[in-house]
């Protein structure tokens, strides 16, 4: 599932070497903490926050798959 959320930000963003993504693990849930360069974080979060919306919901969708719930949280560095 990671790895989905990987090819997703890295096709958005300029800087692709700054892409760090955390992933913490519990039960039946997931949470992913994503770090891109400052620069980048208005393309990942979009206007009104719509491209984070959307890559949210993607994820929700790969993850129902798996009977698990997932949470996606872009952080700032």
């Amino acid at each position: 599932m990671k790895n989905v959320l990987e090819l997703i930000i890295s096709n958005l963003v300029d800087n692709k070497e700054e892409i760090s993504i955390e992933e913490i693990v519990n039960d039946k849930n997931i949470e992913y903490r994503v770090k891109v360069s400052q620069d980048d974080m208005g393309k990942v979060i979009g206007k009104q926050g719509k491209v984070a919306k959307s890559i949210r919901t993607v994820m929700k969708s790969v993850a129902g798959k798996e009977g698990k719930r997932v949470n996606v949280e872009f952080v700032e560095e």
